[in-house]
């Protein structure tokens, strides 16, 4: 009872920083989750990626250590993942990003997405569009068409991206066009990490900035 009692006394003064709440607007628009166990009360975040990207999760891990209590772990499925403290402070985004208890685009998108919060966003759901291409894909299609059309628009207007939505068997994918990839790299550039390069087309890893 008295360590229960410690960690919620912690709690209480846990903040989210600014880059915090950036970061967590692109995971949930990627592969991030937010849980909750007491009815909406307080909510966690859940991080999940394969092994390949296991030290993309140890980052994660290092930008919500103080929310943390245990590293990131293996699973049996080649995956790595880590969970925060279940916390109010989540609970905002839990009632933008959620709707009936599936995913969803906030109406507050434009305001919320930030260029660090887009970078988060490629390097957990993003890929190339195919080898040959300098287009680049976001992979939304856990989101309703409406949703990734909101998306859409918030990158054609907030970030001046040619983008069209290109239909999958699971749903809709955003496309950011070849003749954007120079528009699109140049804010995500500060905040791709160089073992998450690999997701862009050769063309844009050459046009980037050594590190």
């Amino acid at each position: 009872m008295a360590h229960s009692r410690d960690i919620e006394e912690y709690k209480q003064h846990l903040k989210l920083t600014r880059t915090q709440r950036e970061v967590l607007v692109g995971l949930l628009l990627g592969d991030g989750h937010l849980e909750t166990q007491n009815g909406g009360r307080t909510y966690r975040l859940k991080v999940e990626q394969c092994d390949q990207h296991r030290s993309y999760v140890w980052h994660l891990y290092e930008l919500f250590n103080a929310w943390v209590r245990t590293p990131p772990q293996p699973k049996k499925d080649a995956k790595w993942w880590f969970q925060t403290l279940s916390h109010g402070a989540f609970r905002f985004y839990a009632q933008q990003f959620y709707r009936e208890g599936r995913k969803a685009v906030p109406k507050l998108i434009r305001r919320l997405l930030t260029p660090r919060g887009l970078a988060y966003w490629f390097m957990d759901d993003g890929s190339i569009k195919d080898v040959k291409s300098r287009a680049v894909v976001l992979n939304t299609q856990g989101f309703e068409y409406e949703d990734v059309e909101r998306l859409a628009q918030v990158l054609r207007e907030r970030f001046a991206l040619e983008v069209y939505l290109r239909r999958q068997r699971e749903g809709y994918q955003i496309v950011v066009a070849g003749r954007s990839l120079q528009r699109f790299l140049e804010p995500v550039e500060p905040y791709l990490l160089p073992e998450m390069r690999y997701k862009l087309p050769k063309a844009g890893r050459t046009e980037l900035p050594k590190r």
